[in-house]
């Protein structure tokens, strides 16, 4: 057991906050007032974690937090007692999330990088849809209805996360070069793709409070610049809210965005590793 008193764990909650601010405080302002953010707010709607949640503190595995005030930590689910002080519970902890998330992130991490995909995911979410009925209507397509239909035909979809293609448009999923299952999804999911890495915040959410909350804020962080990307690729306009476009339909779009796919694969990998390590760790513990 790693034991940190008072005054240092005090010091990283505070510093995590801190740094978790600068996403929570907006969106919380901008749901107050009724704004939507068509590229941030996914990381709150689609993602469950409470922005209350994502600034609270927590030490991870395995630490000790001495002094009166870590108390307050056994009003929360995974805690408990123990000489010395407050700590983490792992007999709190799901067996079978960490069993299943542990597998999942073990077999991504198996693969190499695919990354011809080219972010048309999100084109295949709007293919051949009535604009009143397209997931952001109040965004428009860059190139048109008929221009993002075009890019879907004419480039082919080789998209293999399963909570990507479950939003495809009925006339969309018989275009994916892969089915991808719910039941699949440790047979699909590879390091290269957008929402396997966005996923890992997902991932080390769940195992709260058995992440470190600076694990789980790395997470977090490197989520919301995917995110930007993501949306920059897609057929939406968003130039008006500041995100000049990646235009994944020229050959030059085309090589930014696998560029920067390749980039977000490698800061993933080290997070998906720590995140696997606990796994392993809760694991053991069972």
């Amino acid at each position: 057991m790693n034991v940190l008193t008072e005054p240092e764990w005090r010091a990283r909650e505070e510093a995590h906050a801190e740094r978790m601010r600068h996403w929570t405080v907006p969106h919380t302002q901008r749901r107050a007032r009724q704004e939507k953010h068509p590229v941030l707010d996914f990381l709150f709607t689609y993602y469950s974690h409470k922005p209350s949640h994502l600034e609270r503190w927590s030490p991870g595995l395995g630490v000790v937090l001495e002094g009166a005030q870590a108390r307050r930590f056994l009003d929360r689910k995974g805690y408990r007692e123990v000489p010395g002080g407050i700590t983490a519970d792992p007999s709190a902890a799901s067996q079978r999330t960490v069993t299943y998330i542990g597998a999942l992130l073990k077999a991504t991490a198996s693969r190499a990088p695919r990354l011809s995909c080219f972010g048309l995911h999100e084109w295949a979410m709007v293919y051949r849809q009535p604009a009143s009925e397209i997931r952001h209507a109040q965004l428009p397509l860059r190139l048109g209805s008929p221009g993002t239909d075009e890019v879907v035909e004419s480039m082919g979809v080789r998209c293999g996360h399963f909570d990507a293609f479950r939003f495809f448009t009925p006339e969309a999923r018989p275009r994916n070069e892969l089915q991808p299952t719910r039941e699949t999804q440790a047979d699909f999911e590879q390091p290269g793709c957008l929402h396997a890495n966005m996923d890992l915040y997902k991932w080390a959410a769940k195992l709260d409070p058995f992440v470190p909350a600076e694990l789980l804020g790395d997470c977090f962080a490197l989520a919301a610049e995917i995110r930007e990307l993501d949306m920059r690729a897609s057929p939406y306009d968003l130039a008006d809210h500041g995100y000049p476009p990646v235009r994944i339909e020229t050959p030059d779009g085309r090589r930014e965005y696998a560029r920067k796919q390749a980039e977000f694969a490698r800061r993933a990998a080290p997070l998906r590793e720590r995140i696997s390590e606990i796994c392993g760790e809760l694991t053991i513990l069972f």
